[in-house]
């Protein structure tokens, strides 16, 4: 959306009194309001009080729906009656007389025979053709699958250049994109009811962007060749130097064009935590890029980065239904098998194991302080000189020492 674009549409909106006075003709809530728009009560709350103003696809929403409140608030005032035509007179009342009048019998009022209308009603065959219906048709509601496919058509190739300007490699926002919806198909239930199913969607590929896993795969690991153009270079350079969370802030806020709540929200921080992300952000994009001081200048550059991006080949929307339920079978079939290996495993250990209790044979130790048995051993020659040396001496000592021979 260009500056002149934008300027225009939030001119187009009335004071923030008048908004909660357009509300309340419709006889809407903040709740309805909300819903129509994709944004939180708070938010429409913040419109009506002069906190806050809309901006990008929820400025557009809004000032639509304020639009449509004049037509139908006027039509409900009735019309004033002509000065040429009188005033109709009332229709004098019956006057009720006095007397009493007495039941007649029930015999008698049995045997009357019933009366017919002056002006029978005409058959239903005969009624007129051309008067419309009272309440108009009602389309059938699409089928989930239209209901995805119209959903792809229409976020899919915005997706795709927004995560090209959050990781600066072409395949990988094509993979983020299509890994989304993958999941979108896989949860469409809790996708079809969201209040901003685009949003969840988005929410979805930014995660599988910026997963520092991504990394470490060999296709991924170098970003592709920059723009050629200079100033478009020294932009991609400068927001890919950001860290991940300023990056993703500061996109959908300039870029998107989303609400502070709504940043903060998707981006799973406090209003005022995105608020500071966004500042700091465009001060590092301000020192690195000369130009970019004002916000609308920013927005401007981002759309205009993004469109540069050639456009992205977009598989069909059949063909993401058909992946996504092809990966659901996969995972499903590999869980069944993990599940039953280890039900087999556990079966067998069962079966295995011991039905009582054996007490485990200690280990020996060695048991010290008690000498070993020996028996006799061979004499060393050490040995053998000194019994040889005792036998050859004579014994000199006590007589009770000495061997007597008798």
């Amino acid at each position: 959306m260009t500056e002149s674009t934008r300027h225009s549409a939030s001119d187009s909106l009335p004071s923030p009194k008048e908004r909660r006075r357009l509300r309340e003709a419709m006889s809407l809530s903040e709740e309805q309001v909300a819903t129509t728009v994709g944004v939180t009560r708070a938010t429409v709350r913040n419109w009506e009080t002069g906190r806050s103003s809309p901006r990008g696809r929820k400025l557009r929403l809004y000032a639509q729906l304020l639009a449509d409140a004049g037509p139908e608030e006027s039509s409900r005032m009735p019309d004033p009656a002509p000065d040429h035509e009188p005033a109709p007179k009332p229709e004098p009342k019956p006057k009720q007389s006095h007397a009493t009048t007495r039941p007649k019998p029930a015999a008698k009022r049995a045997a009357k025979p019933p009366t017919l209308p002056a002006h029978p009603a005409p058959p239903p065959s005969a009624a007129p053709q051309s008067s419309p219906p009272l309440t108009p048709p009602v389309p059938p509601a699409p089928t989930p699958a239209e209901a995805f496919d119209a959903l792809y058509a229409y976020a899919a190739p915005a997706l795709v250049r927004q995560a090209y300007l959050l990781t600066g490699r072409r395949r990988l926002s094509h993979e983020a994109v299509e890994r989304a919806f993958h999941l979108a198909w896989q949860r469409w239930p809790e996708v079809a009811v969201d209040g901003d199913p685009p949003g969840w969607v988005r929410a979805a590929a930014y995660e599988h962007a910026m997963s520092p896993w991504q990394r470490m795969r060999r296709v991924h690991r170098h970003p592709d060749p920059p723009p050629a153009e200079q100033d478009r270079r020294e932009l991609l350079d400068a927001l890919l130097e950001l860290p991940p969370h300023y990056r993703r802030t500061l996109l959908l806020y300039d870029g998107v064009g989303l609400d502070l709540p709504d940043t903060a929200a998707e981006t799973e921080a406090s209003t005022p935590a995105a608020a500071s992300r966004v500042l700091h952000a465009r001060a590092a994009l301000a020192e690195r890029v000369p130009g970019l001081d004002a916000p609308d200048s920013l927005h401007d550059r981002l759309t205009a980065l993004a469109n540069s991006c050639p456009a992205p080949r977009l598989m069909p929307a059949q063909a993401v239904r058909t992946g996504s339920e092809r990966q659901a079978r996969f995972w499903t079939r590999v869980a069944v098998t993990v599940t039953t290996l280890i039900v087999g495993v556990t079966t067998l250990t069962m079966l295995n194991a011991p039905t009582r209790y054996e007490p485990p044979v200690s280990p020996g130790r060695q048991v010290e302080g008690v000498p070993p048995h020996k028996g006799p051993q061979k004499l060393t020659p050490k040995d053998k000189k000194l019994r040889a040396r005792l036998l050859s001496e004579p014994v000199h000592g006590p007589e009770r020492l000495v061997p007597q021979d008798r």
